[in-house]
């Protein structure tokens, strides 16, 4: 038996389909335009990445994210309804009944409940960036301990609000320089993005065209904002990656853009990948960072890919960190495919994929 992974979705700046991602990412497309042609801000000039049909998020009963996640949910959250709600969004009138629902965390995993007449439990997880990979392991749990039949993984997040982009402001996490090239060594910073992605998953004993391995998470327990590979919690838990499930082919980091993940990642990747040779596939300097619905977008459109025998290009001339090669073409998959993620606070996840 395996968990064979039956149904995706994408909403971003670069589609509304995981197909128009795919097909995007293949032409070498992009969608970053200067923070402040959306909201007022003290970063208005960070390259950023929104969705183009706010009108599509716009509905007086659900909250942007909300909507976001039914989206993404019917083709197939970690911050709830900050937008829309603790900040206007533009031409929504909302019920006032709805309020304290629209603020919730966990609103829009009710909505996909209630929309879609799913009767089976609901969590939400809220770890940042990596709160993706945590959700789709938690479903793999809930599927494995027999809770579920199947479950649907949603991951959403509308982060581009002017509190929350000042604060990333302030910590210096958001870019400084412009450059969108995550391992470089002048990066300075993040490129802010909207994203909302959707996975079903089942437990069967019929081959899929991509099955999910499985999931792993530690946490650093040592720095608040960066990736701290002094700890050796990341190499860890990537060599433990490799004794479960086999070397990996292939690899899509997390590679924000920051210049202290720039210096540590590709540190970590090296120690735990030890004699192997893996390809690096970095899918931010497309997207931009979905901060709590980035990696489960990548992992989606890392699916996606695997499910044609495929693995996405990077764009040309990325800076290549030493042991590893980044092809800026699409290459074919065999074997074991890695999607990693870590999170401001030091925790990390991986998950393993195979065609």
């Amino acid at each position: 038996m395996g968990y064979r992974i039956s149904g995706l979705g994408a909403l971003s700046a670069l589609g509304e389909s995981v197909g128009e991602h795919c097909d995007a990412i293949i032409a070498g497309k992009e969608a970053f335009r200067p923070l402040g042609e959306l909201i007022s801000c003290k970063a208005a000039e960070v390259p950023a990445s929104w969705i183009p049909s706010r009108a599509a998020l716009s509905h007086r009963k659900w909250s942007p994210a909300s909507m976001a996640a039914l989206h993404v949910a019917r083709q197939g959250t970690s911050r709830g309804g900050l937008a829309g709600w603790l900040e206007p969004w533009p031409g929504r009138r909302g019920f006032p009944v709805m309020e304290v629902s629209n603020s919730m965390h966990g609103e829009g995993a009710a909505a996909v409940s209630i929309e879609l007449g799913i009767g089976g439990a609901y969590q939400v997880i809220s770890t940042g960036c990596s709160a993706g990979l945590d959700a789709l392991g938690m479903a793999m749990m809930h599927v494995q301990c027999g809770m579920a039949q199947r479950a649907l993984v949603v991951a959403v997040d509308l982060p581009l609000v002017a509190g929350l982009m000042d604060s990333y402001h302030a910590a210096g996490i958001l870019s400084r320089n412009g450059m969108n090239d995550p391992y470089h060594p002048q990066t300075g910073g993040i490129f802010p993005a909207e994203a909302a992605a959707a996975m079903a998953l089942e437990l069967s004993d019929r081959s899929g065209r991509v099955e999910l391995l499985g999931y792993r998470a530690n946490s650093d327990a040592k720095d608040a904002l960066a990736l701290a590979p002094g700890t050796g919690q990341l190499v860890a838990l990537l060599r433990q990656a490799r004794q479960e499930w086999g070397d990996p082919v292939a690899i899509c980091p997390h590679a924000t853009g920051t210049a202290s993940h720039a210096r540590a990642e590709p540190s970590c990747l090296r120690d735990a990948c030890e004699g192997l040779r893996p390809s690096l596939h970095l899918l931010k300097p497309y997207l931009g960072h979905g901060i709590g619905a980035g990696s489960l977008l990548e992992t989606v459109i890392l699916c996606d890919f695997m499910q044609r025998g495929q693995l996405p290009p990077n764009r040309a001339s990325l800076h290549v960190p030493d042991g590893f090669v980044l092809p800026d073409q699409v290459t074919e998959v065999q074997g074991t495919v890695w999607k990693v993620a870590a999170s401001l606070g030091g925790h990390n996840a991986v998950v393993a994929l195979r065609k």
